[in-house]
């Protein structure tokens, strides 16, 4: 069989097997599929072994092709996603202190939460907002959301309706207007956070439905930031939470954490140690931790298991090109 046949059945194959994938997602399925420990166990001995013959084979001087390394790659951050088993993620002092901060809070207290970011970020930031929900629902906090993002509104109500999948909350009978509530997306970015300073109803004359924002009780009372105990923001840009400290915390006092991305949340960093952050979620890990501590592992935990995966995969194979590179380059010199 030649090189190019083999290559087009391992497309077909993985083709099919994304086919499958998302054909189960849809139809509902997969939902309870996962490998049992000892199958997810005989899974990473299997990956480890076939990387070991790599190796040998590469020593040999039997070089493997990119595509190789490509499907491992696809098979360390899939197979994962069905493992049962769980990975020690130690929790870091910047999520300690943002929970502590939550903590702190009476239960009841209302809370603004602000997501600021689209799609192409969610799979970091849509964790920590389900984990958020179900940890302010645990504590009945009275949950407002706003977005200075456009798609950032639709975003909370998809992890609302994800959280509210589990028969948990289902059944703590949460009322839209009462417990929690949605006033979209307002455009002006900062100057937005600004007006809101001085009153929320200018921003906001409805919420996301279109009910006026005098018709909703969870607001009612609500005039500033003054009447709101915390707000937290999930960013994945600008605007985002260097915009609401530099508005929200340093002309108005307010008691403001963050969920990052992996690529802004060092652009935070500083903020935390000035005291203007109570404490920053960055990245798939700081989602993972935070879900944690909150005690309810969901997705973040799992991304985590399949980003851990894929990179011990990466490193095994800079080791084996490593190999092959000396290898081949001490053959040239002795052939020069």
């Amino acid at each position: 069989m030649s090189t190019r046949v083999k290559e087009i059945l391992v497309v077909v194959l993985v083709l099919l097997f994304s086919a499958v994938i998302y054909a189960g997602k849809v139809s509902g399925w997969m939902t309870g599929v996962s490998f049992s420990p000892a199958v997810s166990v005989l899974v990473i001995v299997a990956l480890a072994a076939s990387l070991i013959v790599i190796l040998v084979m590469t020593i040999k001087g039997r070089l493997v092709g990119r595509r190789t390394v490509f499907l491992y790659v696809g098979f360390a951050v899939a197979l994962p996603l069905f493992m049962s088993i769980s990975q020690y993620i130690p929790t870091s002092p910047e999520v300690r202190s943002l929970y502590e901060g939550l903590e702190s809070l009476p239960d009841g207290s209302k809370v603004l939460v602000s997501f600021d970011y689209d799609p192409p970020s969610a799979p970091e930031l849509q964790p920590m907002a389900e984990s958020f929900f179900r940890y302010a629902f645990d504590r009945k906090f009275k949950v407002i959301i706003m977005g200075l993002w456009p798609q950032g509104p639709l975003q909370a109500n998809q992890a609302i309706e994800r959280v509210m999948q589990d028969e948990k909350y289902a059944s703590l009978g949460l009322q839209y207007g009462v417990d929690y509530c949605n006033l979209g997306f307002q455009t002006g970015n900062e100057f937005v956070i600004q007006r809101m300073g001085s009153d929320f109803r200018s921003m906001f004359p409805t919420d996301y439905s279109g009910t006026h924002y005098e018709d909703l009780p969870i607001v009612r009372n609500v005039k500033n930031f003054s009447n709101v105990d915390y707000v937290f923001n999930l960013s994945a840009g600008y605007p985002g939470t260097i915009e609401w400290v530099q508005v929200a915390v340093d002309r108005y006092g307010v008691k403001l954490g963050a969920g990052n991305t992996a690529v802004q949340a060092p652009q935070c960093y500083p903020y935390l140690r000035s005291g203007q952050l109570i404490g920053i979620l960055g990245g798939m890990n700081g989602a993972a931790e935070f879900e944690k501590m909150t005690g309810h592992e969901a997705k973040g935990t799992k991304f985590m298991l399949s980003q851990s995966f894929s990179h011990m995969i990466v490193i095994a194979f800079i080791i084996i090109g490593n190999v092959a590179f000396f290898m081949g380059g001490r053959k040239s010199n002795l052939s020069a």
